[in-house]
């Protein structure tokens, strides 16, 4: 169900101003990548790509390649709404539709993808969906009560839990964690470890104790100054970029010299 994603020499732009710089990378599948960084070094940006979701900012391309498996995802016959399908996107802050229940909340995007299926079908994805993300036991009685009267670590699930229900080989989260409190955090990290399982997983983090545990592999970026392009500095097993980083930038950044 996963796919790796290969990353061949990425230039990310924003109409003339070139936002992430000649990035390549490799993430196997069903495996969790922590990128890492300051603020302004365009991980998110890079994340952003890996499911043409930059591409709503007018003005907006890229340069290079990005493949699922052996299929690049910005080759001229590919439908971007269908790459979104594969490459599922959880946000900064939970994202539940207001007016929805936390049953029509986990539907929303097989709907907007035209999917049809009976009411027993939507049912059984729903229950599925919300059990994938740990938050069946704490909403089933409740499925028709709308998904914004949820607390916000619980809004966070549900919204994993709308990804999860498309059946996209690879969730991207971009610090999912950080409008959470602790308790809520710790719910979503537990739960990062048991979708890597059947999805490959890729999260932005400002939080480095929590790329240390969650991640695999980290990917850390930087920029040389303010107004230049993010680039990507050193990636590798998590355990080695934070015991023996081989970048100093990348030591300095993990042991709070700056960042």
């Amino acid at each position: 169900m996963s796919k790796r994603i290969y990353v061949e020499d990425l230039n990310v732009y924003y109409g003339k101003f070139k936002a992430v710089e000649d990035v390549s990378l490799k993430v196997e599948a069903r495996t969790v990548t922590a990128f890492i960084g300051p603020s302004g070094c365009g991980k998110s940006t890079f994340l952003r790509t890996l499911n043409r979701m930059h591409e709503v900012i007018p003005g907006a391309y890229v340069e290079g390649a990005v493949m699922l498996d052996d299929e690049n995802l910005y080759g001229p016959k590919i439908d971007p709404v269908q790459v979104r399908r594969q490459v599922g996107m959880v946000f900064q802050r939970p994202n539940p539709f207001p007016t929805m229940s936390i049953k029509e909340n986990v539907l929303a995007g097989v709907r907007l993808n035209g999917g049809r299926m009976s009411g027993k079908a939507m049912d059984e994805l729903v229950e599925h969906s919300l059990k994938q993300a740990n938050l069946w036991n704490e909403v089933k009685d409740r499925l028709n009560s709308p998904g914004s009267g949820l607390s916000g670590g619980q809004q966070q699930r549900l919204c994993i839990a709308r990804a999860i229900a498309v059946q996209p080989q690879v969730i991207l989260m971009d610090e999912p964690c950080s409008a959470l409190d602790p308790i809520s955090t710790l719910a979503i990290e537990d739960l990062i470890g048991e979708l890597k399982e059947n999805y490959t997983v890729v999260i932005v983090t400002h939080n480095m104790q929590q790329a240390s545990r969650v991640s695999d592999q980290t990917a850390f970026f930087n920029l040389a100054a303010q107004g230049k392009p993010g680039r990507l500095i050193e990636v590798g097993p998590t355990e080695r970029i934070f015991s023996t980083p081989q970048q100093q930038a990348t030591e300095d950044y993990i042991t709070g010299k700056f960042g």
